[in-house]
This record gives structure tokens, C-alpha cells and sequence, in this order.
């Protein structure tokens, strides 16, 4: 036997976001990430998706750039070369 309220819970639940808003958003996302040349984060992007009308949270805008493998090239580790000096 299943609680009544348990039913009414699962079919009044609402999902927080659709699929198809994901969609839109990671397609956003990516257009704006790509036009910058790969230099914009989630603050920069959040402020262009507020232009474009979209509020959006700046860990749904990070999850989404994880999830699509979004790096920022000030991200991407350089390798720079240490001269050692050696005292005698």
C-alpha cells in the first residue's frame, strides 16, 4: 500500500528545468563561450545571457561548460621554464 500524500507529491512535482531549456542554454552557452574565442567564463556569460533575457545561475552555467568540455585558455595550465641559480 502507498501513502496517499506520496502520489500527490510525485504528481505535483515539477522537474526545475525542461530538457528543451537545457538544450537552448547549452546552445547559448556555446555560441557565446566560441565568440569569445574561448576567453569568457561563467561571470561573463551569465551577464550575456541576461541580455539575451535568460536568469541563469553561475553553477548551471559552469555544470553546463563541464559537462560540454568548455575551457578557458587562461585555464589551461602553461608551462613556463625556472631558471635555477645555483650559488657556488
Amino acid at each position: 500500500m502507498v501513502p496517499r500524500r506520496l502520489i500527490y507529491y510525485h504528481l505535483n512535482k515539477k522537474d526545475s528545468y525542461s530538457s528543451n531549456e537545457e538544450s537552448i542554454l547549452t546552445h547559448y552557452i556555446k555560441e557565446i563561450f566560441r565568440k569569445s574565442r574561448n576567453n569568457y567564463g561563467t561571470r561573463k556569460i551569465k551577464v550575456k545571457l541576461d541580455d539575451l533575457g535568460y536568469q541563469v545561475s553561475r553553477r548551471r552555467i559552469s555544470r553546463i561548460m563541464k559537462e560540454n568540455s568548455l575551457v578557458l585558455n587562461y585555464a589551461v595550465a602553461q608551462y613556463k621554464v625556472h631558471s635555477s641559480k645555483c650559488n657556488e
